[in-house]
């Protein structure tokens, strides 16, 4: 079964450390074609549109519109902090295969 993506509670604090929602942005996650392995993530502060799929906690909002959603089944957006940078990351079931920095990946 398809469920849409879930946000983890760490995601949503980091939104709110950058001040997304006072701006009225969201983090926007999309899936376009290209990348090394054949799609790949844009993850970027947006405002919603009127048919995105909206994820909402802690006072901060999570886009995905309705072209990316089927790409997006049952992941997780999560937020990440290592030695090499913090980023938002995806982690997709759908994904057969993915490159070595994490936003390109195949089905």
């Amino acid at each position: 079964m398809n469920l849409p993506p879930k946000v983890t509670p760490r995601a949503f604090e980091r939104l709110s450390e950058i001040g997304a929602a006072t701006e009225g942005k969201a983090l926007r996650v999309a899936v376009e074609g290209g990348g090394c392995s054949g799609f790949q993530y844009e993850i970027a502060l947006d405002t919603p549109k009127d048919d995105d799929l909206i994820l909402e906690g802690e006072g901060q909002k999570v886009v995905v519109d309705a072209v990316s959603l089927p790409f997006l089944a049952n992941a997780t957006i999560d937020f990440s902090e290592e030695l090499i940078g913090a980023r938002f990351v995806i982690n997709n079931p759908n994904a057969t295969s993915s490159c070595g920095c994490g936003t390109s990946f195949s089905l």
